[in-house]
């Protein structure tokens, strides 16, 4: 039905149209429903998962360049009947830390920065969605798809091992080690990501604060500790693990993993000092989830 009403002035009209909206009478899926429908398309988004083929080429690459190693590894030592592996499951991920830096670096932006340059968090705060929702989907899902690509290597080289017919139970501990270490950095690498990311909504902006952030500091890091190594400052060499995020994680697992060091002249941290790289990376994931939680109030508004 349209109905026409005359304005003041002659040839002007309004039209006013009934198109027929209805009310949703159907079942409320709430909060936890969007909570994970959030996360799972943040997720899938982390690969490129139902966007262009463009959006693909970069997550699968990265993670075929992070499997690639495994794969030798595993065809050397299966292929040389070798009575361990060339690298131990919590090296791993150190050896390819430049690798993981340039997925958070890809992939953080990309999962909050759009929504702050076109102005849609708002709209997920609408309802039902509240902001400890969306920053924990956001969340959670940048540190499964950072879990995902760094576990996937150590499960190729824990496959390969088997095959290879090496000792079971060593190959398990070390495998589990592994798996530790990797769910570590991945919360501790998403958080930072992500906290960087939600404070510009420029992507370019964000990726290159991420890179200096994760590998750029972990150059400088690692460059300062061989100096003092050199100067025979040993004692400084691992509190000064404790100012990057890679050279963290390093410390942690070598305390208390089992794992052997990265840092010059391969002696990590001790127990004590362990205790205060694993307060430290603990204290840096909750201080990023909190930096969150205030940047989106604050955008929610």
């Amino acid at each position: 039905m349209a109905v026409e009403h005359s304005l003041t002035q002659p040839g002007e009209q309004t039209r006013i149209h009934n198109i027929g909206y209805r009310n949703y009478d159907g079942p409320r899926l709430g909060r936890a429903y969007a909570r994970r429908s959030l996360y799972s398309q943040s997720l899938r988004g982390a690969y490129g998962l139902g966007r262009s083929v463009k959006s693909k080429v970069l997550p699968m690459l990265l993670f075929v360049v992070m499997c690639v190693p495994a794969l030798i590894m595993v065809a050397v030592a299966v292929a040389t009947k070798a009575k361990d592996l060339p690298v131990d499951y919590t090296r791993y991920a150190i050896i390819m830390q430049a690798v993981i830096g340039l997925y958070v670096a890809s992939q953080g932006p990309q999962s909050v920065s759009r929504d702050l340059r076109f102005k849609t968090v708002p709209l997920y705060f609408s309802r039902p969605i509240e902001t400890v929702d969306y920053v924990r989907a956001k969340y959670a899902a940048l540190a499964s798809a950072l879990f995902i690509l760094t576990a996937a290597p150590l499960i190729v080289l824990y496959v390969g091992a088997l095959l290879a017919k090496l000792d079971f139970a060593d190959q398990t501990k070390g495998f589990g080690q592994g798996l530790v270490s990797v769910a570590l950095l991945s919360l501790l690498f998403a958080g930072i990501g992500l906290v960087i990311s939600a404070v510009t909504p420029r992507r370019g902006f964000g990726i290159a604060a991420v890179i200096a952030a994760l590998t750029i500091s972990y150059g400088a890091v690692s460059t300062v500790q061989a100096i003092a190594f050199d100067q025979s400052s040993t004692g400084a060499v691992p509190w000064l693990g404790l100012f990057s995020p890679i050279t963290l994680i390093d410390g942690v697992q070598t305390a208390f993993l089992g794992a052997t060091s990265a840092f010059p002249g391969g002696e990590g941290p001790s127990s004590g000092q362990g205790v205060v790289y694993l307060l430290v990376v603990l204290g840096l994931i909750a201080g990023c989830y909190g930096l969150l939680m205030r940047r989106y109030r604050k955008v929610g508004l």
